[in-house]
Protein backbone atom coordinates (compact mmCIF):
# COMPACT_ATOMS: atom_id res chain seq x y z
CA UNK A 1 0.00 0.00 0.00
CA UNK A 2 0.78 3.69 -0.11
CA UNK A 3 0.11 6.64 -1.69
CA UNK A 4 0.41 6.95 -5.58
CA UNK A 5 4.66 6.75 -6.98
CA UNK A 6 5.70 5.64 -3.49
CA UNK A 7 7.61 2.85 -4.97
CA UNK A 8 4.64 -0.13 -5.03
CA UNK A 9 5.54 -1.27 -8.36
CA UNK A 10 8.95 -0.68 -8.48
CA UNK A 11 9.22 -3.05 -5.14
CA UNK A 12 6.82 -5.72 -6.64
CA UNK A 13 7.36 -5.88 -9.77
CA UNK A 14 11.54 -4.90 -10.90
CA UNK A 15 12.61 -5.83 -7.30
CA UNK A 16 10.63 -8.84 -5.74
CA UNK A 17 9.21 -10.66 -9.20
CA UNK A 18 12.20 -9.99 -11.37
CA UNK A 19 14.07 -11.76 -8.59
CA UNK A 20 12.21 -14.42 -7.77
CA UNK A 21 11.54 -15.17 -11.39
CA UNK A 22 15.35 -15.87 -11.76
CA UNK A 23 15.55 -17.42 -8.48
CA UNK A 24 13.10 -20.12 -9.62
CA UNK A 25 14.01 -20.18 -13.06
CA UNK A 26 10.62 -18.74 -14.43
CA UNK A 27 10.80 -17.10 -18.07
CA UNK A 28 11.28 -12.86 -17.85
CA UNK A 29 12.77 -10.82 -20.34
CA UNK A 30 13.67 -8.12 -18.00
CA UNK A 31 16.64 -8.13 -15.79
CA UNK A 32 16.47 -7.96 -12.00
CA UNK A 33 16.85 -4.88 -9.96
CA UNK A 34 20.44 -5.45 -7.63
CA UNK A 35 19.54 -6.75 -4.21
CA UNK A 36 21.55 -8.12 -1.01
CA UNK A 37 19.50 -11.37 -0.86
CA UNK A 38 16.89 -13.14 -1.39
CA UNK A 39 14.99 -15.05 1.49
CA UNK A 40 12.52 -17.69 1.16
CA UNK A 41 12.41 -18.62 -2.42
CA UNK A 42 12.82 -21.89 -1.57
CA UNK A 43 9.50 -21.97 0.26
CA UNK A 44 7.60 -21.54 -3.50
CA UNK A 45 7.71 -23.45 -6.38
CA UNK A 46 6.71 -20.69 -8.98
CA UNK A 47 5.55 -17.44 -9.30
CA UNK A 48 2.68 -15.22 -11.79
CA UNK A 49 1.86 -11.71 -12.29
CA UNK A 50 -2.23 -11.44 -12.86
CA UNK A 51 -2.68 -8.50 -14.40
CA UNK A 52 -5.67 -7.54 -16.18
CA UNK A 53 -4.98 -7.67 -19.46
CA UNK A 54 -6.90 -9.22 -22.18
CA UNK A 55 -6.74 -13.51 -22.48
CA UNK A 56 -6.17 -12.65 -26.08
CA UNK A 57 -6.12 -10.71 -29.16
CA UNK A 58 -7.92 -12.20 -31.36
CA UNK A 59 -11.86 -13.29 -31.35
CA UNK A 60 -10.97 -17.02 -31.45
CA UNK A 61 -10.24 -16.76 -27.78
CA UNK A 62 -13.05 -17.74 -25.21
CA UNK A 63 -13.88 -18.43 -21.91
CA UNK A 64 -14.60 -22.44 -22.31
CA UNK A 65 -11.48 -22.37 -24.97
CA UNK A 66 -8.73 -20.82 -22.00
CA UNK A 67 -10.42 -23.42 -19.25
CA UNK A 68 -9.22 -26.01 -21.36
CA UNK A 69 -12.93 -27.11 -20.85
CA UNK A 70 -13.91 -26.84 -24.72
CA UNK A 71 -11.49 -30.39 -25.47
CA UNK A 72 -14.34 -32.23 -23.25
CA UNK A 73 -17.12 -30.89 -24.86
CA UNK A 74 -16.14 -31.82 -28.04
CA UNK A 75 -15.51 -35.58 -27.21
CA UNK A 76 -18.53 -35.10 -25.60
CA UNK A 77 -20.19 -34.48 -29.28
CA UNK A 78 -18.27 -36.81 -30.91
CA UNK A 79 -19.05 -39.65 -28.51
CA UNK A 80 -22.67 -39.08 -28.96
CA UNK A 81 -25.29 -41.06 -31.29
CA UNK A 82 -25.59 -38.27 -33.53
CA UNK A 83 -21.55 -38.05 -33.49
CA UNK A 84 -20.95 -41.78 -34.07
CA UNK A 85 -23.34 -42.13 -37.03
CA UNK A 86 -21.73 -39.08 -38.71
CA UNK A 87 -18.05 -40.37 -37.92
CA UNK A 88 -17.23 -37.25 -36.65
CA UNK A 89 -14.01 -37.02 -34.93
CA UNK A 90 -13.60 -34.38 -32.13
CA UNK A 91 -11.70 -32.12 -34.41
CA UNK A 92 -14.50 -31.53 -36.29
CA UNK A 93 -16.45 -29.47 -34.08
CA UNK A 94 -13.21 -27.05 -32.73
CA UNK A 95 -14.07 -23.71 -34.47
CA UNK A 96 -10.39 -22.95 -34.53
CA UNK A 97 -9.46 -25.37 -37.02
CA UNK A 98 -10.52 -28.40 -38.54
CA UNK A 99 -12.69 -30.02 -41.07
CA UNK A 100 -15.92 -28.66 -39.25
CA UNK A 101 -15.67 -24.95 -39.33
CA UNK A 102 -17.31 -22.82 -41.99
CA UNK A 103 -14.51 -22.28 -44.47
CA UNK A 104 -15.76 -18.88 -45.43
CA UNK A 105 -15.51 -17.26 -42.06
CA UNK A 106 -12.65 -19.22 -40.73
CA UNK A 107 -15.25 -20.19 -37.65
CA UNK A 108 -14.94 -16.80 -36.76
CA UNK A 109 -18.66 -16.58 -37.36
CA UNK A 110 -18.36 -13.16 -38.58
CA UNK A 111 -16.61 -11.11 -41.54
CA UNK A 112 -14.43 -7.96 -41.32
CA UNK A 113 -15.40 -5.20 -43.53
CA UNK A 114 -12.37 -2.90 -43.81
CA UNK A 115 -13.45 0.83 -43.60
CA UNK A 116 -11.09 3.39 -45.16
CA UNK A 117 -11.56 6.17 -42.86
CA UNK A 118 -13.48 4.40 -40.09
CA UNK A 119 -13.33 1.35 -37.68
CA UNK A 120 -13.60 -2.00 -39.04
CA UNK A 121 -17.18 -3.60 -39.60
CA UNK A 122 -17.65 -7.31 -38.47
CA UNK A 123 -20.71 -8.64 -40.19
CA UNK A 124 -22.21 -12.17 -39.72
CA UNK A 125 -20.72 -14.47 -42.07
CA UNK A 126 -23.49 -14.77 -45.07
CA UNK A 127 -22.44 -18.80 -45.56
CA UNK A 128 -23.08 -20.13 -41.97
CA UNK A 129 -24.91 -17.48 -40.71
CA UNK A 130 -22.60 -16.35 -37.59
CA UNK A 131 -23.22 -20.39 -36.61
CA UNK A 132 -19.14 -21.16 -36.91
CA UNK A 133 -19.54 -24.62 -38.72
CA UNK A 134 -20.86 -26.37 -41.60
CA UNK A 135 -24.24 -27.90 -41.78
CA UNK A 136 -23.24 -31.44 -41.33
CA UNK A 137 -21.74 -30.51 -37.74
CA UNK A 138 -24.41 -28.80 -36.83
CA UNK A 139 -26.73 -31.42 -37.67
CA UNK A 140 -25.01 -33.36 -35.17
CA UNK A 141 -26.66 -32.88 -31.42
CA UNK A 142 -25.57 -33.48 -27.75
CA UNK A 143 -28.92 -34.12 -25.51
CA UNK A 144 -30.66 -32.16 -27.99
CA UNK A 145 -28.43 -29.16 -28.26
CA UNK A 146 -25.67 -28.39 -31.41
CA UNK A 147 -22.57 -27.09 -30.40
CA UNK A 148 -23.16 -23.64 -31.75
CA UNK A 149 -26.49 -23.80 -29.33
CA UNK A 150 -23.97 -25.12 -26.28
CA UNK A 151 -21.67 -22.18 -26.91
CA UNK A 152 -24.38 -19.46 -26.44
CA UNK A 153 -25.04 -20.55 -23.10
CA UNK A 154 -23.67 -19.13 -20.31
CA UNK A 155 -22.06 -20.85 -17.32
CA UNK A 156 -24.88 -21.48 -15.17
CA UNK A 157 -26.63 -22.62 -18.50
CA UNK A 158 -23.53 -25.00 -19.19
CA UNK A 159 -23.71 -25.98 -15.45
CA UNK A 160 -27.09 -27.04 -15.26
CA UNK A 161 -27.20 -28.86 -19.18
CA UNK A 162 -23.62 -30.68 -18.04
CA UNK A 163 -24.80 -31.98 -15.31
CA UNK A 164 -24.11 -35.46 -15.73
CA UNK A 165 -20.11 -34.98 -16.89
CA UNK A 166 -17.96 -34.06 -13.62
CA UNK A 167 -14.88 -32.60 -15.23
CA UNK A 168 -16.89 -30.09 -17.74
CA UNK A 169 -18.94 -29.01 -14.33
CA UNK A 170 -15.50 -28.52 -12.22
CA UNK A 171 -13.98 -26.23 -14.82
CA UNK A 172 -16.95 -24.24 -15.23
CA UNK A 173 -18.12 -24.36 -11.77
CA UNK A 174 -15.29 -21.78 -10.50
CA UNK A 175 -16.42 -19.16 -12.87
CA UNK A 176 -19.76 -19.34 -11.48
CA UNK A 177 -18.43 -18.97 -7.86
CA UNK A 178 -16.07 -15.65 -8.84
CA UNK A 179 -19.00 -14.23 -10.09
CA UNK A 180 -18.82 -14.92 -13.85
CA UNK A 181 -21.56 -17.07 -14.30
CA UNK A 182 -23.56 -14.40 -16.41
CA UNK A 183 -20.60 -15.04 -19.39
CA UNK A 184 -21.51 -17.13 -22.88
CA UNK A 185 -19.17 -19.93 -23.33
CA UNK A 186 -18.23 -18.93 -26.65
CA UNK A 187 -17.71 -15.09 -25.80
CA UNK A 188 -14.58 -13.88 -27.71
CA UNK A 189 -12.18 -12.85 -25.45
CA UNK A 190 -11.89 -9.19 -27.35
CA UNK A 191 -15.29 -8.27 -25.19
CA UNK A 192 -14.11 -8.95 -21.81
CA UNK A 193 -13.33 -6.27 -19.54
CA UNK A 194 -10.04 -6.10 -17.64
CA UNK A 195 -11.86 -7.30 -14.30
CA UNK A 196 -13.40 -10.49 -16.59
CA UNK A 197 -10.36 -11.45 -18.00
CA UNK A 198 -8.31 -11.36 -14.50
CA UNK A 199 -11.34 -13.33 -12.79
CA UNK A 200 -11.13 -16.03 -15.65
CA UNK A 201 -6.90 -16.19 -15.48
CA UNK A 202 -7.40 -16.70 -11.88
CA UNK A 203 -10.60 -18.97 -12.74
CA UNK A 204 -7.49 -21.23 -15.10
CA UNK A 205 -5.24 -21.44 -12.56
CA UNK A 206 -7.92 -22.90 -9.79
CA UNK A 207 -9.05 -25.85 -12.37
CA UNK A 208 -5.10 -26.18 -13.13
CA UNK A 209 -4.65 -28.72 -9.90
CA UNK A 210 -1.24 -27.15 -9.83
CA UNK A 211 -1.49 -24.22 -7.93
CA UNK A 212 0.38 -25.35 -4.64
CA UNK A 213 3.20 -23.02 -3.02
CA UNK A 214 2.99 -20.17 -5.70
CA UNK A 215 2.77 -16.19 -5.68
CA UNK A 216 0.44 -14.61 -7.25
CA UNK A 217 1.42 -10.84 -7.68
CA UNK A 218 -1.87 -8.43 -8.62
CA UNK A 219 -1.49 -4.97 -9.52
CA UNK A 220 -4.48 -3.04 -8.53
CA UNK A 221 -6.91 -5.61 -9.06
CA UNK A 222 -9.88 -3.56 -8.43
CA UNK A 223 -9.40 -1.00 -10.89
CA UNK A 224 -12.76 -0.24 -12.61
CA UNK A 225 -14.91 -2.82 -10.58
CA UNK A 226 -18.16 -2.26 -8.74
CA UNK A 227 -18.24 -3.36 -5.00
CA UNK A 228 -19.96 -6.34 -5.64
CA UNK A 229 -17.54 -7.06 -8.18
CA UNK A 230 -14.82 -6.61 -5.20
CA UNK A 231 -16.35 -9.28 -2.98
CA UNK A 232 -16.52 -12.08 -5.70
CA UNK A 233 -12.49 -11.19 -6.52
CA UNK A 234 -12.20 -11.71 -2.37
CA UNK A 235 -13.98 -14.95 -3.14
CA UNK A 236 -11.07 -16.02 -5.88
CA UNK A 237 -8.29 -14.78 -3.36
CA UNK A 238 -9.74 -17.14 -0.80
CA UNK A 239 -9.69 -19.77 -2.63
CA UNK A 240 -6.25 -19.46 -4.21
CA UNK A 241 -5.30 -19.12 -0.72
CA UNK A 242 -6.77 -22.44 0.33
CA UNK A 243 -5.44 -24.20 -2.14
CA UNK A 244 -1.94 -23.41 -0.52
CA UNK A 245 -0.55 -20.35 -2.64
CA UNK A 246 0.29 -17.01 -1.50
CA UNK A 247 -1.55 -13.70 -2.97
CA UNK A 248 1.17 -10.24 -2.57
CA UNK A 249 -1.77 -7.20 -3.85
CA UNK A 250 -0.65 -3.71 -4.92
CA UNK A 251 -4.18 -2.06 -4.09
CA UNK A 252 -5.33 1.43 -3.12
CA UNK A 253 -9.13 -0.06 -1.86
CA UNK A 254 -9.85 0.04 1.87
CA UNK A 255 -12.54 -3.02 1.06
CA UNK A 256 -9.03 -5.12 -0.37
CA UNK A 257 -6.72 -3.88 2.76
CA UNK A 258 -8.77 -4.38 5.42
CA UNK A 259 -8.71 -8.21 4.36
CA UNK A 260 -5.09 -8.71 4.08
CA UNK A 261 -2.31 -10.83 6.42
CA UNK A 262 0.37 -8.74 6.53
CA UNK A 263 0.41 -4.99 5.22
CA UNK A 264 3.68 -3.20 3.85
CA UNK A 265 2.79 0.62 3.44
CA UNK A 266 5.29 2.72 1.27
CA UNK A 267 5.91 6.36 1.40
CA UNK A 268 6.23 8.75 2.94
CA UNK A 269 4.96 10.61 -0.68
CA UNK A 270 5.58 10.08 -3.84
CA UNK A 271 8.46 10.49 -6.26
CA UNK A 272 11.58 11.62 -4.72
CA UNK A 273 9.89 11.51 -1.18
CA UNK A 274 8.80 7.90 -1.67
CA UNK A 275 10.23 4.99 -1.74
CA UNK A 276 10.44 3.94 2.23
CA UNK A 277 8.40 1.77 3.91
CA UNK A 278 6.24 3.51 6.80
CA UNK A 279 4.74 0.86 8.42
CA UNK A 280 4.30 -2.80 8.23
CA UNK A 281 1.87 -5.23 10.07
CA UNK A 282 -1.55 -6.73 10.64
CA UNK A 283 -4.34 -4.22 9.69
CA UNK A 284 -5.03 -3.23 13.01
CA UNK A 285 -1.66 -2.16 13.71
CA UNK A 286 -1.26 -0.09 10.24
CA UNK A 287 -4.37 1.62 11.71
CA UNK A 288 -3.16 2.99 14.88
CA UNK A 289 0.02 4.12 13.82
CA UNK A 290 -0.08 7.57 12.83
CA UNK A 291 2.94 7.52 10.84
CA UNK A 292 0.69 5.98 8.16
CA UNK A 293 -2.00 7.61 5.48
CA UNK A 294 -2.99 4.61 4.46
CA UNK A 295 -3.38 3.81 8.11
CA UNK A 296 -5.75 7.23 8.53
CA UNK A 297 -8.44 5.49 6.37
CA UNK A 298 -7.89 2.44 7.76
CA UNK A 299 -9.20 2.84 11.18
CA UNK A 300 -12.69 4.10 11.21
CA UNK A 301 -12.82 0.56 8.91
CA UNK A 302 -11.84 -1.73 11.42
CA UNK A 303 -13.65 0.19 14.51
CA UNK A 304 -16.42 -2.35 14.16
CA UNK A 305 -14.45 -5.49 13.30
CA UNK A 306 -12.98 -6.61 9.68
CA UNK A 307 -16.31 -6.66 8.58
CA UNK A 308 -17.26 -3.21 7.90
CA UNK A 309 -16.99 -1.87 4.16
CA UNK A 310 -16.02 1.11 3.33
CA UNK A 311 -19.39 2.23 1.92
CA UNK A 312 -20.12 1.34 5.95
CA UNK A 313 -16.43 3.85 7.10
CA UNK A 314 -18.03 6.71 4.37
CA UNK A 315 -21.30 6.63 5.91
Amino acid sequence: TGVSGSGKSTLVHDVLYQNLAGALRVESREEPAPIRSLRGAEELQDVKIVDQSPLSRTPRSTPIVYLGAFDLVRQLFASSPDGQLAGLAPGYFSFNSGAGRCERCWGNGFEKVEMQFLADVFVPCDQCDGRRYKPQVLEVLYRGRSVYEVLNMTVRQALAFFSGSPKVVRRLHVLDEIGLGYLRLGQPATTLSGGEAQRIKIASHLTSRKTDRTLYILDEPTTGLHFDDIAKLLAAFRKLLQAGNSLLVIEHNLDVIKTADWIIDLGPEGGEAGGQIVAEGTPEQIAMDDASLTGRYLRPMLSGGRARTYADARA
